[in-house]
């Protein structure tokens, strides 16, 4: 894998200097996602910045899955963020579960019950919502906030061996109900949940809440710098309170950056969710979802990918990302990789008429013209080829330079071809050209007798092998309400548009994920999921040109 980029950011700064100074001795960073969903783009920034600095400063990084709520979480998602951080191009150092600390966790709970820092409180999640107050309000303390530490001792672990129902009660830290930050009123820490876990079965009936949870495996995995988003901010000095009452021998540090944002994209795992249950998509890897998979099914590659999200920076302000940014970086990984081949999406046929009717001659043409490396491949040529509907016109406009009744175009690598007549069918389709070729025009002998305007894509009827082209346009029509509330106002009816044509039949042995750009159409990928032998499907994963720039 290349070296990261050598630009800085603030959050590395920070760990440069806590090395220069002596703060800490190694880097420790973690990624932690909830397996409640597939990873998007979003997560590929925050595992890139995590474990690139750790690479960059021969640190370590672990992968853990801070599986807290069981009512959401699946060992499907477990092993699919598995797949994605490998792919990504990332090895983890250590490999955990928040569940492996269940038993810590609760320990670590009963201390601050014994200190007086937390209690049991009978309230409902609503009632505790009511009394929580506002930004400009106190909130009111429970009427159970002042229960003895033998009792909320005894409820506790009564709540534990599972005598009371899911909800009934829960464990509250005890802070400031007046705290001008929210998140210090008296939070619930632990709530019963009576659901199988997926890594712990029916061990447990409650849970520790992700806040509290996050702060204490930090600290049991010695991590020094807890990386997350800036929606985590406000919870910093509860992060704190954490690990300072539960008296964790090591002092982790959170810093915080600024979330992905990407143009004409969902990035919230709820929203995506949404997308997979209305069948909006057909799964989290549904190649039109910014899911890792999604992309990758799509063609995308992990270069690019890291490219990207290391051009985007790591900044404290908010900001969203032009999707073309993305797809300029899948191009430029991509041009110097990717096969070239010629595909018809929208066949029309061609008969030359004056071409030996079983003649078939092999042209050559350049595997990569900007990688001469890949060296030349062969392309068969007959009476009979296939070339796009849009390039004849019966009655064309000016400037059109394609094929058109009495005009001349070059075939792309062979002759030039004149159009004489066609032929419709009977609801006046056009179902037919016929043409005649010059063979002293052929591509590569040096002719120079004339010039034409225009050059055209085709393939050889005879040898073509039948495809399936998947064509995408963004999921959300509007550039800015990918993640908002609204988001299903905005779906495109046109994200989709499935074509079927013809491919060089040197495409037969295409597999799962092979990449090849196409003449004119763009750069494709072989579909992991519905393509298979006799049935080639591909996916468009951008096309030639955009006007970004960075």
């Amino acid at each position: 894998m290349e070296n990261p980029s050598a630009s800085s950011n603030f959050i590395k700064n920070i760990v440069m200097e806590d090395l220069k100074s002596g703060k800490v001795d190694q880097i420790v960073t973690r990624f932690p996602p909830e397996p409640n969903g597939y990873l998007h783009i979003g997560h590929a920034k925050s595992i890139c910045l995590n474990f690139e600095l750790a690479d960059e400063f021969k640190g370590r990084t672990n992968l853990r899955f801070d599986d807290t709520n069981p009512l959401k979480e699946d060992t499907e998602y477990v092993k699919s963020i598995k797949e994605d951080v490998a792919w990504l191009g990332f090895e983890w150092d250590g490999l955990f579960f928040a569940s492996d600390y269940f038993e810590e966790m609760y320990s670590r709970a009963v201390l601050l019950i014994n200190k007086g820092l937390a209690f049991v409180d009978d309230l409902s999640a609503d009632e505790i919502r009511l009394t929580r107050g506002t930004l400009t309000q106190p909130g009111q303390n429970s009427p159970h906030r002042d229960r003895s530490i033998e009792e909320n001792l005894d409820l506790f672990a009564r709540m534990r061996a599972g005598e009371f129902k899911d909800g009934e009660k829960v464990l509250r830290a005890k802070i400031d109900m007046s705290s001008p930050n929210i998140n210090l009123r008296d939070p619930v820490i632990y709530r019963i949940s009576h659901t199988t876990h997926h890594n712990t079965g029916d061990k447990w009936c409650i849970y520790p809440m992700y806040a509290f949870a996050h702060p204490l495996e930090d600290a049991i995995e010695g991590v020094t710098h807890s990386i997350c988003t800036l929606e985590f901010e406000d919870q910093r000095p509860f992060y704190d309170w954490v690990v300072e009452q539960c008296e964790m021998e090591h002092r982790p540090r959170q810093y915080e950056f600024a979330r992905l944002n990407i143009t004409n994209t969902v990035m919230s795992k709820r929203f995506l969710k949404q997308l997979v249950d209305e069948k909006i998509v057909d799964a989290w890897d549904d190649p039109r979802m910014p899911t890792i998979s999604g992309l990758r099914r799509k063609g995308y590659t992990p270069e690019a990918i890291r490219s990207f999200v290391r051009e985007t920076g790591v900044a404290k302000s908010y900001s969203v990302a032009d999707e073309r940014m993305l797809e300029h970086f899948i191009r430029e990984d991509l041009k110097l990789k990717a096969p070239r081949t010629m595909a018809v999406l929208r066949p029309l046929k061609v008969v030359i008429t004056n071409y030996p009717e079983d003649q078939v001659e092999m042209l050559d043409a350049e595997i990569n013209p900007e990688n001469e490396e890949m060296g030349m491949r062969q392309i068969p040529f007959s009476r009979e080829i296939y070339i796009e509907q849009d390039d004849f016109m019966e009655n064309p406009p000016s400037k059109y330079h394609r094929l058109f009744p009495g005009n001349e175009v070059r075939l792309k690598h062979a002759y030039f071809i004149k159009c004489n007549d066609f032929i419709k069918d009977a609801e006046g389709n056009i179902v037919e050209i016929r043409c005649t070729y010059d063979p002293e025009t052929k591509s590569g002998s040096g002719f120079t007798g004339r010039k034409v305007k225009g050059t055209i894509h085709w393939v050889d009827a005879k040898h073509a092998l039948p495809a399936e082209f998947r064509l995408f346009e963004p999921l959300i029509l509007d550039e800015e309400k990918g993640d908002s509330d609204n988001f299903m106002e905005h779906i495109n009816p046109n994200s989709l548009e499935v074509v079927q044509g013809f491919v060089e039949p040197n495409m037969k042995d295409a597999k799962a994920q092979d990449k090849f750009q196409i003449f004119r159409h763009g750069y494709f990928n072989v579909d992991s999921r519905l393509s298979k032998p006799g049935h080639l499907v591909y996916n468009r994963i951008v096309s030639l040109k955009s006007s970004f720039a960075l």
